[in-house]
């Protein structure tokens, strides 16, 4: 298992140097990587390979480079509040609301959804498959079945702490908080062979590398839908909301939720765009594009351990 740790760190750095998603130290004082924008979002995007994905295409039509910031999503809308960053893209639509209230974000806008699955060890002690949702984190209550917790105040962490409020319960000392990333979360849910949940995209990225598997899925407590925010610079008039705009727009465009319905894993589509109504839109010969080469599995599985 500990290799499983090494492999994935290692990874870590293959994906970063591979997608470009961090500028070298120093470069930000060089006019040749002027026009780069600071995106904090879920470790979810990251994770899943989406970014590394998306942002290449991005740069080749815009010119602008993109320096990601992986941390749940609470951490993300932290680093909004304080102008260090120039756009969230996150999923707990509570949180999200608060933010622009607030006026540290400008508007909401929708971006894409999956949903989160329930996954455990195949000998599944706690008898959860098959069961709705609320019945299987009940499940797990009764046996006292390991589950690991992000317990990181991202998307995924709020979710689950919704889904114990809705079953009335209050874990034990079994539910263990790990302040991690998703990919993190699900490798040590793997070495502790538990229960977690997770967002479908960073699972079947990295489904293929796990002894896990999905105990119950597909309830409408369990969608999962992200938006994207750009920092207000009325609160932060540094930040680079004309280039975060165009970010925005770039994604919210046929060829931006094109390329989000057309990754895949393993013939799996990981993301639905909102926008498109999760359908392939017709496009102009201006804006049509075929879909960049599915990311490799050493990209897909890439996440920052810097929370």
């Amino acid at each position: 298992m500990k290799n499983k740790s090494i492999m994935f760190m290692t990874a870590v750095v293959a994906g970063i140097i591979i997608s470009g998603l961090w500028l070298p130290a120093g470069a930000e004082d060089t006019a040749e990587t002027d026009a780069f924008i600071t995106l904090a979002t879920t470790t979810s995007t990251e994770n899943s390979g989406l970014l590394g994905y998306l942002h290449p295409e991005f740069t080749k039509d815009t010119g602008i480079r993109v320096k990601v910031i992986p941390r749940g999503t609470g951490a993300s809308l932290k680093l909004g509040e304080k102008g260090d960053c120039d756009v969230v893209m996150v999923h707990a639509r509570e949180q999200e609301n608060a933010f622009v209230d607030a006026g540290f974000g400008t508007k909401r806008y929708d971006l894409m959804h999956n949903d989160f699955v329930l996954l455990g060890p195949k000998s599944d002690p706690a008898g959860a498959a098959g069961k709705a949702i609320i019945d299987a984190m009940k499940a797990i209550d009764s046996t006292k079945s390991v589950f690991i917790s992000r317990g990181d105040n991202s998307g995924t962490h709020t979710k689950e702490n919704v889904l114990w409020d809705a079953a009335g319960i209050t874990p034990g000392d079994y539910r263990l908080g790990v302040g991690q990333g998703m990919g993190k979360t699900l490798i040590i849910a793997d070495e502790k062979q538990a229960y977690t949940l997770s967002d479908r995209g960073t699972w079947l990225a990295m489904k293929d590398t796990l002894d896990l598997t999905i105990h119950s899925e597909g309830a409408p407590e369990l969608a999962n839908p992200y938006s994207i925010i750009p920092v207000n610079p009325e609160k932060h008039p540094h930040v680079k909301y004309d280039m975060a705009m165009t970010y925005v727009n770039w994604l919210q465009s046929p060829k931006g939720q094109n390329l989000i319905n057309a990754y895949r894993k393993n013939g799996d589509q990981l993301f639905h765009a909102d926008v498109l109504g999760g359908k392939l839109a017709e496009t102009s010969a201006e804006t049509s594009t075929e879909a960049p080469a599915e990311a490799s599995t050493e990209t897909q599985a890439a996440v920052s351990d810097c929370n």
